[in-house]
């Protein structure tokens, strides 16, 4: 465990961090879960709403940093063309 105040105060903060990514990450793949259950059923209409949801999730989450730009734009590149499969 850390002894300065100042690393204390840094390990008080990344627990923070921490916790509020961990809510961002569940999000995420909670949404891709829907998504994906949405085309097994093959209902090209639920899918198509579930991934404006999820590309908004997504996009939130690369944006605070939660995950990479190009891993936020590759999740929603990968479920627009499953999403695709369905409703052509």
């Amino acid at each position: 465990m850390a002894n300065h105040k100042s690393a204390l105060k840094r390990a008080r903060q990344n627990e923070i961090r921490r916790m509020r990514n961990k809510t961002s990450k569940t999000k995420v793949k909670n949404i891709v879960k829907e998504v994906r259950l949405a085309v097994s059923e093959n209902s090209a209409e639920t899918a198509l709403n579930k991934l404006n949801i999820a590309k908004s999730v997504i996009d939130k989450a690369a944006k605070k940093g939660v995950v990479h730009k190009r891993t936020a734009d590759r999740k929603i590149s990968r479920l627009s063309k499953l999403v695709n499969t369905v409703s052509a």
